[in-house]
């Protein structure tokens, strides 16, 4: 299994328009951060979690030539509305790729992106995706997904296992049922936005926190800010680092 980190920036992107922080100035690419996004290669298929706004360079960059399927964690714009992109795909294989979500997300999608799920007033666009509501564990290519709810400020989100990873983006909270779905987990991907406080994401310290009591061997923080320059990656406990465009990393089955 091969987990890649395709983004690991917040919704505005790093560089942030209009901003000349240090962060957002500097020579160090793995500061140059887009839309937060991960792919999962196993069994010789390719699992797209979140269509980010970014999906395009992301594809590109990482020499993505198929996906097999998208899981979306929530439909906040910085996590969806990549979703066209995935056009290019459906140009060379004519496949129609099965995406996975919570009902309210589905909902939200199918009303933003009909034509993505079906062609209508002979528009001329064929569906790219065939949509499957979840609320439990599912087979996805000889391998088990679980859902993981996760509280986002006042609304809510999935993360994903399958295997030895876990993927926890947007949360600010994690109940403790969703805390058991994690025993095991090798490699946990997670909210960790930015060293200060946010009503709607974990902070590096919430993370930190949370991620801690666990006993995961590598933590890794996406959806960050330019408040957090990976050079401060050194003040960090052990296992914890942070996450920048084009992490891989090789899990074990």
């Amino acid at each position: 299994m091969k987990i890649t980190i395709l983004g690991s920036g917040t919704s505005t992107g790093i560089p942030m328009v209009g901003c000349d922080c240090r962060v957002c100035s500097s020579k160090d690419a793995r500061d140059q951060r887009t839309r937060s996004s991960l792919l999962i290669r196993y069994n010789n298929r390719t699992v797209l979690i979140d269509t980010s706004t970014d999906l395009r360079q992301q594809a590109l960059q990482s020499g993505i030539t198929r996906i097999d399927a998208v899981l979306f964690t929530h439909s906040h714009a910085d996590h969806v509305n990549g979703i066209d992109d995935l056009r290019g795909f459906h140009f060379i294989h004519k496949e129609v790729i099965p995406c996975y979500a919570s009902g309210t997300t589905l909902a939200t999608l199918m009303s933003g992106f009909r034509y993505i799920f079906q062609e209508y007033d002979d528009s001329g666009y064929a569906p790219l995706l065939t949509a499957h509501e979840i609320s439990a564990p599912f087979d996805l290519f000889g391998r088990t997904v679980v859902p993981i709810p996760l509280i986002h400020g006042k609304t809510t989100s999935l993360g994903y296992r399958i295997g030895p990873c876990a993927y926890l983006t947007d949360c600010s909270d994690i109940p403790d049922s969703s805390l058991q779905l994690l025993e095991g987990v090798q490699l946990l991907v997670i909210d960790g936005l930015r060293w200060t406080a946010h009503p709607s994401h974990f902070n590096i310290e919430g993370a930190i926190n949370v991620a801690r009591p666990l006993g995961i061997a590598r933590v890794v923080l996406t959806h960050l800010t330019h408040e957090v320059a990976h050079s401060d990656e050194a003040t960090l406990p052990d296992g914890f680092e942070f996450a920048y465009d084009g992490l891989e990393i090789a899990l074990q089955p």
